[in-house]
C-alpha cells in the first residue's frame, strides 16, 4: 500500500490511487468469504443431489444459525469483490486494440455473474427461513440454491475468454499482461465447463458435489483471482510509471526488493 504514499498529485494519480485500493479489496473480501465459505456446513463436505427431502429438511433444521451466517456474509460481502475486477476492466481498456467492446462485454458477464451468485445465496436464505416447513418445500429451495450457484456458468465462462482474446489482440512490443495470462485465463473456462453438468447429474464427477463441478470449478476461480492478484499488482505499478505519477526509481526499487 505505500505506493499510495509515493503517488505524485497529477491528474492521472486518481485513477492510479483507484486502481490500487480496488486491488486490494480482493485479498480483503476475499478473506470475508473464506470464513462465510468455511462457516457453511453444507460445503465440507457438499450436500449431495441425492439426499432425501428428510434428510435435506434435517440439515436445515439443525444448522439453521451457520447458514443464515454464511450466507447473509456472502450476501453482503459476495459484490464487494468486483472492485477487483473492474481494476481488470481498467487494463484491458490500456490493451492496443481498435475499441473497448472486449473490456465492457468482460465487465458485463462479471456483473451478471455476481447477480447469479447473489440469488443463490437467497435461495439458501429461503430455505432457512421456515426450516419447520414441508420438506418437499425446503428440498426444492435447496435444490434451485445448488444449481443456481454451481450450474450458470457462462458468463464465468465467457469472462475468461474474453479477457484471453483481449490479451491475444495485444500483440504489442509492450503487452498490457504477459501473453501466458490469456492461456490461462483459457485454461481456467475450459475448467469450469464441466460444472453445467451440475443442473443435469444426481451423483459423479459433473454432480453439483462432484469433483469437476465443485472442487475443480471453485478451486479453478480461487487461483485465478490470486494469480491476477500479482499480475494487476505489476500491471498498475507499470502504469504508475508511464503516466508520471510514481517514480521509476522507487517502483523498481520495491520490485527489486520483493524479488
Amino acid at each position: 500500500m505505500q505506493i499510495l504514499e509515493q503517488v505524485q498529485d497529477l491528474p492521472k494519480a486518481g485513477n492510479i490511487k483507484a486502481q490500487w485500493v480496488s486491488l486490494w479489496t480482493g485479498p480483503a473480501v476475499g478473506f470475508v468469504l473464506l470464513v462465510a465459505l468455511l462457516a457453511f456446513p453444507g460445503f465440507w463436505p457438499p450436500m449431495s443431489p441425492a439426499m432425501t427431502a428428510g434428510q435435506v429438511a434435517s440439515f436445515y433444521a439443525e444448522n439453521t444459525a451457520w447458514i443464515r451466517f454464511s450466507q447473509v456474509t456472502f450476501n453482503l460481502c459476495g459484490i464487494m469483490i468486483l472492485p477487483f475486477f473492474m481494476v481488470i476492466v481498467v487494463q484491458m481498456k490500456r490493451m492496443k486494440t481498435q475499441s473497448h467492446v472486449l473490456a465492457y462485454c468482460y465487465l458485463t458477464a462479471v456483473v451478471s455473474g455476481a447477480t447469479i451468485f447473489a440469488l443463490s445465496n437467497i435461495f439458501f436464505l429461503v430455505a432457512a427461513f421456515r426450516p419447520e416447513r414441508s420438506p418437499e418445500i425446503i428440498q426444492v429451495l435447496n435444490d434451485l440454491a445448488w444449481i443456481v450457484f454451481i450450474a450458470p456458468i457462462g458468463m464465468v465462462v465467457a469472462q475468461f475468454v474474453l479477457l484471453a482474446v483481449a490479451v491475444y489482440f495485444d500483440n504489442g512490443p509492450d503487452p498490457v499482461f504477459p501473453r501466458w495470462v490469456g492461456y490461462y485465463s483459457a485454461a481456467t473456462a475450459v475448467a469450469m465447463l464441466p460444472a453445467a453438468g451440475a443442473a443435469v447429474f444426481h451423483t459423479g464427477p459433473l454432480a453439483w458435489d462432484g469433483l469437476l463441478s465443485f472442487w475443480v470449478r471453485n478451486g479453478a476461480f480461487a487461483l485465478f483471482v490470486i494469480v491476477m492478484f500479482f499480475v494487476l499488482r505489476r500491471a498498475v505499478y507499470r502504469q504508475a510509471i508511464e503516466d508520471g505519477v510514481v517514480e521509476r526509481a522507487v517502483v523498481g526499487g520495491r520490485q527489486g526488493a520483493q524479488r
